[in-house]
């Protein structure tokens, strides 16, 4: 991992750890697909004892749970992803337990299976031993704020032209980012923010990605279904990379994932 971006995660630790007072700091990394979110979390983690860390990824509700949501609310509600297809609940119960931890606690992270589209049994969850020095979470939407009703009039892509006519899914996801989700986000003393140079380069990522989540290359095929798995993500990332969303430390990448610049939002680590 560039040790550039490791620089700017330590600076994000810094700003948490005068916040946090005498509870372990809480540091959000945010980003795209396939931005290398997750990569820089465990190659800071390696460098640096006590971390506990864990993924927005991994508290995605069941797949049954979500086909209800479906079933009740909207279709699109049945890929996981967008806010309102996690389980905030267990998000926030595994930020207490490893905020109360003592030195001998064993905290149960959660985990999902991607490929089963449902969580992993708590028997095969990762665990975290003792009091952790630094909580990080990675997450795609961290930090993301909400758009105005104005916003959510037009659809953006194919993908809600045809399945979201009446703007009832982008609508329900929006509300829910601007509720429970916030509340959520409000917990991370600091977040970094890996920037993509534009969305463009997202379904190039996401598809590296999928790679190595599958062990193979793609066929034509893969690549379709990426593209339309990436347009569930593609309102919010744009709002995001166009500036809707909430960093103390910005991460400029280029199409390799190079740091090109890194910026500390001014006053940002006195709100």
């Amino acid at each position: 991992m560039n040790s550039d971006a490791l620089n700017a995660l330590d600076q994000a630790v810094a700003i948490a750890r005068e916040r946090a007072g005498d509870r372990p700091p809480i540091v959000g990394v945010a980003g795209p697909q396939g931005s290398g979110k997750t990569t820089l979390v465990k190659a800071y983690a390696a460098f640096h004892p006590n971390i506990a860390h864990f993924s927005l990824d991994d508290v995605y509700l069941p797949a049954a749970y979500r086909r209800l949501i479906a079933q009740s609310v909207h279709q699109l509600f049945a890929t996981r992803g967008p806010p309102g297809t996690h389980n905030l609940t267990l998000f926030n119960e595994t930020l207490d337990e490893l905020c109360e931890a003592g030195e001998g606690a064993q905290t149960i992270l959660p985990a999902f299976d991607k490929v089963a589209d449902n969580p992993v049994h708590s028997s095969h969850r990762p665990a975290f031993h003792g009091r952790p020095s630094v909580i990080l979470v990675d997450g795609w939407c961290l930090g993301a704020t909400a758009q105005t009703d104005a916003d959510l009039v037009a659809p953006i892509n194919n993908l809600e032209t045809q399945k979201d006519k009446d703007a009832v899914w982008r609508k329900e996801v929006n509300a829910n980012l601007a509720g429970a989700y916030q509340l959520s986000f409000g917990r991370l003393d600091a977040i970094v923010n890996l920037q993509a140079p534009s969305f463009a380069i997202i379904n190039d990522w996401r598809c590296e990605q999928e790679e190595g989540l599958l062990n193979r290359d793609l066929t034509e095929t893969d690549r379709l279904r990426v593209g339309l798995f990436v347009q569930h993500f593609e309102r919010i990332t744009r709002h995001m990379i166009a500036g809707g969303r909430r960093a103390e430390i910005e991460v400029q990448l280029d199409e390799n994932r190079n740091v090109t610049e890194i910026k500390r939002i001014p006053g940002s680590s006195d709100t």
